[in-house]
């Protein structure tokens, strides 16, 4: 999904994602050939678990 994320600022902390695109990601399926029917199924399973990973390499590493 590289860039098409929906990103939140963190104000003074690091910048949050809070999902993916979901316009870009049936684009991306449509010109994969993935049917949306399986993407509408599947993605927000995914994005369930990748949003939380992704916003924990964010964050800063203490000290």
């Amino acid at each position: 999904m590289g860039h098409q994320l929906r990103v939140m600022s963190g104000g003074m902390g690091a910048p949050a994602v809070i999902g993916f695109d979901m316009t870009a990601a049936f684009a991306l399926a449509r010109g994969l050939g993935i049917s949306a029917a399986a993407v509408a199924q599947l993605l927000p399973i995914v994005e369930a678990a990748a949003i939380p990973a992704m916003n924990s390499r964010m964050r800063p590493e203490d000290g």
